[in-house]
């Protein structure tokens, strides 16, 4: 495991300042995008200064970041100076550390945003306190739309504000600023209704969705807000992973339905375009049927009112968003009935829509994994593959479930591989991986052939399983290479080969085939006798005499 390097505090606030100091607004914006698209692969600390990561863009880029020195930085994409790959790598570093990921984000306004005033829930003059008194009165035995209501009248004085964190935060306080005694279940489902209507106000401020209006760079929502609502879908995600104690509590359904209907709406009318962020409320939807209902029912019922809700819904609604939304949730309901032949029908036809999020596809496998059913786990493992269509998304944890249905039912390998190999080249890093991973290294080296692969692009500890356990698979790898490097025609080219060959030497070694070597370069040094800086480099590597 690498080391964490956890950065104090004087440190992290140099690097704030740094970040501002160095970067700009429009590049801190495309690299938060990038971040939260979970672009950033093979994220290192390699000593507690300097960063080592591969960002995913039109190419996979290589990203070097001094903590320290930022201008030091370098990225192999064509910028020149700090980049977007380089922001996104310090957003990440951010998340990791446990500091907030907005404070690298908006560093360059961060000190500038102006204060807000809050809404004190008691004082307020008028007829909008007599309102507030009213309602706070009534929140223990209210509707969650007498809820909403009161939630409203509370961030009223911030509707002229500009979404941002800020906003977000005094919004929630000026909410939770009021205690009413509720039971845990109807405490929660308070908490979860205080976060949506404020979620609400920075998707819909004055009702209007803000997606309607794209911007020319492909952003569905403002700079700011966007961070607003990445920190708040964080904060209900958490909420709703906590189970919800209607068992206790059963006097809550009624507020269970309401929470429903409401999301279905949402859920159905929120636009869906072709970005790689999940739809807000369709994630909600998918949080409160997974983590509060399903644990609560022990029949079927619910599944199947939900499915008339949906169709009658949908009926109402005739934009292809709302339709491909519908027919996910439908999917869902099926899958929980567990008619996977319908589910999987529906799912199908709402992939049809390009843009369909990974983790709306993902969802459907932890359940099944947590209930031990691994000839389903199987199944929606296979079907799902293909879905997953954009090659941006990290499929490391798709390939952990395959791993988890394997081990648990050896006679699924043959699916995996049928699977993996038809999803290729999407799927082609886990496939390598798996490859690996099960011990079929002549599959893997034949893909490094033929994909053209050279020893350079892999550290020495990644091939060594296989220099282990197939060792006899390496001589055309390195063979391969050697010749590639000698028609380069120059001193650096030698100096690799050379390299490759001391390599080559321990694997025949190794194989006890030092006869067959000694042809091999003794055909090798007289082949390539006029070139005078390789028969050097050969001497200084005590290859030849």
């Amino acid at each position: 495991m690498q080391p964490n390097y956890a950065m104090d505090d004087a440190g992290w606030d140099k690097l704030i300042s740094d970040v501002a100091h160095y970067f700009d607004d429009l590049t801190l914006k495309r690299g938060f995008q990038y971040y939260k698209q979970k672009r950033v692969q093979a994220f290192r600390m390699i000593t507690q200064q300097r960063i080592m990561s591969l960002v995913e863009g039109r190419e996979d880029y290589a990203v070097s970041v001094e903590l320290d020195n930022l201008p030091e930085s370098h990225c192999d994409c064509p910028v020149s100076g700090l980049c977007k790959h380089m922001a996104a790598v310090l957003m990440n570093y951010a998340e990791l550390q446990g500091k907030p990921v907005h404070s690298i984000a908006n560093a360059k306004a961060l000190v500038h945003i102006p204060k807000i005033p809050s809404a004190p829930a008691q004082g307020v003059p008028g007829r909008r306190g007599e309102q507030l008194k009213k309602l706070e009165a009534l929140i223990p035995e209210a509707t969650v739309q007498q809820w909403r209501e009161y939630m409203a009248l509370l961030i009223e004085p911030l509707a002229h504000t500009v979404r941002n964190p800020q906003y977000a935060d005094r919004a929630l306080a000026a909410i939770s600023g009021v205690r009413p005694k509720l039971s845990p279940a109807a405490a929660q489902l308070f908490k979860l209704h205080t976060h949506l209507c404020v979620l609400e106000s920075l998707v819909k401020p004055g009702g209007q969705p803000l997606a309607a209006n794209l911007s020319s760079l492909g952003y569905s929502v403002g700079y700011y807000t966007s961070i607003a609502i990445s920190e708040l879908q964080k904060h209900i995600t958490d909420m709703m992973k906590k189970s919800l104690p209607l068992a206790e509590s059963p006097e809550e359904w009624p507020r269970v339905y309401d929470t429903i209907a409401y999301l279905r709406g949402e859920m159905l009318t929120e636009a869906r375009d072709r970005s790689r962020d999940q739809p807000y409320f369709s994630y909600c939807y998918t949080l409160l049927w997974t983590h509060w209902i399903t644990p609560n029912l022990s029949g079927p019922e619910l599944y199947a009112e939900e499915l008339e809700h949906l169709r009658q819904a949908g009926s109402d609604l005739s934009t292809n968003a709302s339709r491909h939304a519908r027919l996910l949730a439908e999917s869902r309901m099926y899958y929980y009935l567990q008619d996977d032949a319908a589910a999987m029908e529906q799912l199908h036809a709402a992939a049809e829509r390009p843009g369909l999020h990974p983790e709306e596809l993902i969802s459907f496998l932890p359940p099944l994994a947590e209930a031990r059913q691994w000839t389903r786990l199987t199944a929606w493992l296979a079907e799902i593959g293909p879905l997953l269509s954009s090659r941006l998304y990290n499929l490391q944890e798709y390939a952990g479930y395959w791993d988890e249905a394997v081990r648990h039912q050896p006679e699924a390998e043959p699916q995996m591989w049928d699977t993996l190999a038809g999803m290729l080249p999407l799927s082609r890093e886990i496939y390598e991986e798996q490859l690996l991973t099960y011990g079929r290294w002549p599959e893997w080296m034949d893909m490094q052939l033929s994909a053209g692969r050279q020893p350079a692009d892999f550290r020495v500890s990644d091939l060594q399983p296989v220099e282990k356990n197939a060792p006899e698979l390496l001589l055309p790898f390195y063979h391969q290479a050697v010749e590639r490097f000698v028609l380069d025609k120059n001193r650096h080219s030698y100096k690799a080969a050379v390299k490759l060959l001391k390599r080559l030497a321990k694997l025949y070694k190794k194989l006890k085939r030092e006869a067959r070597w000694e042809e091999f370069l003794e055909a090798f040094t007289d082949r390539h006798s006029r070139l005078r800086a390789l028969q050097e480099e050969l001497r200084k590597g005590k290859l030849i005499p």
